[in-house]
């Protein structure tokens, strides 16, 4: 790596020189060794090596991507700043490789109209950060799920989409209604899939785990029940407005993913997305597991017993992994991964869900639901990746292309490695770890359960337009 003119917050990559890296075009459906020049924050060359060029390169040294885009994170701002700012929420996602980040509107006030979009395009406008900021608008007035919000002043104040998130759209006729109006608009209806009527007082998903710690079950019937209104409303809503569209937001559970499967087989306009933490953690860590997903199924797919083969090792009742919605099963992981494999799912979203010590450190059953995990989203794939479960480039795609496949053109340019465009990549080593750690987290939310551990994957550097966003202090040495 060449020295870098430019090292703060903001301001232009003046000349930067990547050689004898793996380089990963998700557009182009193309990986390998190569070298990118930037000049004048534009990516000037992309040069693709060959024979003894490319000779000692591989995938896990140094690679070199597009920044990611998060298609669902929450910052908290305005409402809860003690939890996370834009402007802290902007540096996590930086830190994790995110150059785009779509916020979802459950703040407090909420965006569910112009003046909500007005408040948040003021703030961002006084940022340092170059990463773009952008946002869903809310489904029904105040995310009180019983009117709809002003959906066209919302598309003509710039939002990317539309969703309650927090609560599903609990009626299946402001839902219809949603997606008619949205179809109309040009925009996605996002939806959290969850049927409240299976889920009231539930504290970890229904199985042995909840079982044994005495926790009240939240069965995957819940998400599967939403799954399969949303589908049934959708299907109904084309024959009215063949442009509607509907997202589902981590979806976590084998039998959801079927009926994603099965409706995208059936050419229904569905897209989904899968969260980190639900590819790479399972239920078992409420009971003091600290293995990933895939090593707690054995080799015909069943899950492994947490008691009796000796993969207890850290305390239960961890309150950072209490998620909405929940862990897991050891299969239903599996089940995710397979989905992201096989295309069912189109994304990986971080759900960053940052909180306070005071909403967080209490009893399991009284936390605040969510993970702060934009930070550590790319060391779980990875994770994934060094488990030779995921491939490189589908990992990277899942981060990039699959937003776009979600929200089109509204993310803007940077999903692929294209020579003439302002610069807007990741830089990041696979060959280096990090430790997880309150210090290292740029995010106000300290709430992980991942804290004490290394992750593979060291951001180097985030370049989203042209400016820096991220450089590790380690390039200082």
């Amino acid at each position: 790596m060449s020295a870098v003119a430019a090292t703060s917050v903001g301001q232009p990559v003046a000349d930067l020189e990547l050689s004898r890296a793996w380089l990963v075009d998700p557009a182009g459906g193309r990986e390998g060794p190569g070298e990118i020049i930037v000049t004048n924050g534009v990516l000037e060359a992309v040069n693709w090596l060959e024979g003894d060029e490319a000779a000692g390169v591989d995938e896990r040294g140094v690679v070199v991507a597009p920044a990611f885009t998060d298609l669902h994170a929450h910052f908290r701002e305005p409402g809860n700043e003690a939890a996370e700012t834009i402007a802290t929420g902007t540096a996590a996602a930086a830190h994790g490789g995110f150059g785009t980040v779509c916020l979802m509107p459950n703040t407090d006030p909420p965006v569910d109209g112009r003046e909500g979009m007005a408040r948040l395009d003021s703030v961002v406008a006084g940022l340092s950060s170059p990463v773009r900021v952008l946002a869903y608008g809310a489904v029904t007035a105040r995310s009180a799920g019983e009117e709809l919000a002003p959906l066209g002043e919302l598309a003509d104040a710039g939002v990317v989409g539309y969703s309650d998130d927090g609560s599903p759209v609990r009626s299946a006729a402001v839902l219809r209604s949603a997606l008619l109006y949205g179809g109309m608009l040009g925009l996605p209806v996002v939806d959290h899939p969850e049927d409240l009527g299976l889920t009231s007082g539930a504290e970890a998903h229904e199985g042995l785990v909840a079982t044994v710690l005495g926790l009240r079950g939240w069965p995957a019937a819940a998400e599967a029940a939403a799954v399969g209104r949303d589908l049934a409303v959708l299907a109904d809503v084309l024959a009215d407005e063949p442009r509607a569209r509907l997202h589902l937001t981590h979806v976590s559970t084998a039998p959801a993913l079927d009926l994603i499967r099965s409706a995208k087989a059936a050419r229904l306009p569905v897209t989904c997305d899968i969260a980190p933490h639900h590819l790479a953690l399972s239920d078992e860590w409420l009971a003091g597991s600290r293995r990933w997903a895939w090593e707690a199924v054995d080799s015909v797919g069943r899950a492994r017993d947490p008691w009796t083969d000796g993969s207890l090792v850290a305390a239960p009742f961890d309150s950072s992994l209490r998620v909405n919605p929940p862990l897991r099963s050891p299969e239903d992981a599996a089940a995710c991964l397979a989905a992201l494999l096989d295309g069912t799912a189109d994304a990986v979203a971080t759900d960053h869900a940052p909180h306070t010590s005071v909403d967080k450190d209490v009893e399991f059953g009284l936390a605040a639901n969510g993970i702060s995990g934009i930070e550590t989203a790319l060391g779980l794939l990875i994770a994934g990746v060094d488990a030779g479960r995921l491939p490189l480039l589908r990992a990277i795609e899942a981060m990039t292309l699959g937003a776009s496949r979600v929200l089109g053109d509204r993310i803007g340019p940077g999903s692929g490695l294209v020579e003439g465009e302002q610069a807007t990549l990741v830089v990041f080593d696979r060959a280096d770890s990090w430790e997880v750690s309150p210090t290292n987290l740029l995010s106000l939310g300290k709430n992980s359960p991942l804290l004490g551990l290394e992750l593979p994957g060291r951001v180097l550097l985030t370049i989203v337009d042209g400016q820096f966003a991220y450089r590790d202090r380690s390039l200082d040495a």
